[in-house]
């Protein structure tokens, strides 16, 4: 099951130039993060696992990184489970998908 359709859309804009949709985080029980991170990090339930706009997998580690905002190419995100730095691009299909920086 996809857990993008359980997240709500709650806003379109949020910023003065920012026209991005964000979502509401739900508890995931995502154990390998303190209490307060484990919303923002997910299991990747297998390859027919549809990723929400505002989920992109971290290549190192294949844990599923969330954010309240969604994502778009040059965005910049920490994987905390495997500490590495990552930056969100877009991928020929126009699917969402992270490079490691650091």
């Amino acid at each position: 099951m996809n857990d993008a359709s359980e997240e709500a859309v709650v806003q379109r804009g949020g910023g003065d130039n920012d026209d991005r949709r964000t979502y509401e985080l739900e508890e995931t029980g995502f154990l390998e993060v303190p209490k307060r991170w484990r919303k923002f990090y997910r299991v990747r339930q297998g390859p027919d696992d549809e990723l929400a706009p505002n989920e992109v997998v971290c290549p190192v580690c294949k844990v599923v990184i969330r954010s309240y905002r969604e994502y778009r190419p040059g965005d910049r995100v920490y994987c905390m489970p495997c500490m590495s730095r990552l930056v969100v691009v877009e991928r020929d299909d126009g699917t969402l998908e992270a490079d490691v920086v650091y």
